[in-house]
């Protein structure tokens, strides 16, 4: 299919041949995170991520038996897509707990990791809110892969077998032009159908598609219930709007009216993660990749309440750290996600949701006051900064906002991250150990320099065993991710 796409300037084409198919995949171009002087810098800010699809996307690559390419990795989501054992809320008006731990670093013996995980609170399947859904698939010629429509239909059909009695889903597929294949219906039977009989053909008339879905979804709109559209495409969209910048200003139009915006990434060859990733923020919703019949019954089955259910919003997460106990950090992954200070407490910025049961994992590597750091001393004594005079009892300040559903105003939690932890820091074990391999296979794949020599048996090791299907798949994703990189760099300690 001959290529239209207007892409943003911040995407980068994958280069590669996929079978006989030439590889045009698009991904988003983000330099990691820059390290900061606390003296200069000391706050962070940025709107929390839980997104999933740049972790299912490397998987497919690596099993592919091929590295994935450097855009293709955004360490947050390999993080976020396992969960940790944080503490359950207690109360649902605050409706995640926040957590702060402290290790040393791995692959650096002189930096610590700081992990900030939250939690929010669960629903029971049965006490999840109606649902009105409107499934907007991509049928044109471009989705005729095995694993583009058939697995579309096939994830979508699941997800109407787990419809309640008061839930509503719609069709609406697109190539070409868009149309209205099944109107909003509470019969899974009906619905199974109407996926059954899609077909490929035709080019990609995506944005006619959804301005039509979000039509769709607003005049069945159910008060008080789950409003959303689904999207299910390899982003190939070549006819109409197709630029990533007018589609982001089209779903932004529409998410005030309350109905958000999840992506299903499906395919290979031409598929564009990075219009994938960025609508699904910019409509509230969530973006993952279905790569198999198992994904697909991860994203909808066991996740179901967490894709659909939002129990806190506009979530945004500031660090400000104390000079006296850090003199350097930077935060692993995020890039996409970085706000500025100011935009902390402002709540027209929109930031990102979290579902009911999600939990949220972020990672700084932080210098302690007096360890050897990435930056070098200034010359001239009036570049250092002073001798700190700050609490005794804090290395950092964290602040989360975040508002209810169905409030404008955003609410504040604040909390002290003792200084003692930095002190007491040990080896990560447990979901710690577990977080930073992930967090150090992220950052290897993606030629992050700061891992230094930590290798991959180095990963793999820090990992441990593990008895969970998912964490023992990343294991086997680590050896994979070895088998394709020279000997020397397999070692422990290796490049």
């Amino acid at each position: 299919m001959p290529m239209a796409m207007a892409m943003a300037p911040s995407s980068r084409i994958a280069s590669g041949v996929v079978g006989a198919q030439e590889d045009r995949e698009r991904y988003q171009a983000l330099e990691p995170n820059p390290v900061k002087r606390v003296a200069e810098e000391p706050v962070s800010t940025f709107s929390v991520d839980v997104d999933t699809g740049s972790y299912a996307n490397v998987r497919r690559f690596l099993t592919q038996g091929r590295m994935p390419p450097a855009d293709a990795v955004r360490v947050e989501e390999m993080l976020n897509y396992f969960r940790y054992d944080y503490p359950l809320p207690t109360d649902r008006t605050r409706p995640f707990s926040v957590t702060a731990d402290v290790s040393t670093t791995p692959w650096n013996p002189a930096t610590r990791l700081l992990r900030i995980g939250l939690r929010g609170y669960d629903i029971p399947r049965a006490e999840r809110p109606a649902a009105n859904l409107a499934f907007l698939v991509d049928t044109s010629g471009s989705m005729q892969d095995p694993d583009k429509l058939p697995l579309v239909t096939a994830a979508l059909s699941l997800l109407a077998d787990r419809m309640g009695p008061n839930d509503r889903v719609s069709i609406v597929a697109y190539a070409g032009s868009a149309g209205l294949v099944l109107p909003p219906t509470g019969d899974p039977a009906a619905v199974k159908a109407a996926l059954a009989q899609l077909t490929a053909g035709g080019s990609t008339a995506g944005g006619q598609g959804i301005e039509l879905a979000y039509a769709t979804a607003r005049a069945a709109r159910i008060d008080g219930g789950i409003n959303r559209i689904l999207l299910a495409t390899d982003g190939d969209f070549n006819v109409g709007i197709a630029d990533t910048r007018a589609l982001k200003d089209m779903v932004k139009r529409n998410r005030d009216d309350g109905i958000t915006l999840t992506t299903l990434g499906f395919g290979q060859g031409n598929y564009n993660e990075a219009m994938m990733e960025q609508i699904a923020d910019v409509g509230n919703g969530n973006y993952a990749y279905v790569d198999s019949a198992l994904e697909a019954q991860k994203v909808l089955d066991e996740e179901l309440s967490s894709t659909l259910f939002t129990i806190a919003g506009d979530v945004k997460v500031q660090v400000e750290f104390n000079p006296a106990f850090v003199s350097e950090y930077r935060l692993i992954g995020y890039e996409n996600r970085v706000l500025r200070e100011e935009d902390f407490n402002n709540d027209r910025v929109d930031a990102g949701d979290i579902g009911a049961g999600h939990r949220v994992t972020a990672l700084y590597e932080i210098v302690p006051a007096g360890a050897p750091g990435w930056l070098p001393e200034r010359r001239y004594p009036a570049n250092r900064p002073p001798a700190p005079a700050a609490s005794k009892t804090e290395a950092a300040f964290l602040q989360l906002r975040y508002k209810l559903p169905g409030e404008s105003s955003s609410r504040l939690i604040r909390q002290p991250i003792p200084a003692r932890l930095i002190g007491a820091a040990g080896r990560p074990r447990g979901d710690m150990a577990f977080a930073a391999a992930v967090a150090a296979f992220g950052q290897k794949l993606k030629g992050d320099e700061r891992i230094g020599r930590f290798g991959w048996a180095d990963i793999r090791a820090l990992a441990g065993a593990q008895s969970v299907y998912w964490r023992q798949e990343f294991l086997k994703l680590v050896d994979l991710a070895a088998s394709h990189t020279p000997a020397a760099a397999n070692a422990p300690g290796g490049e």
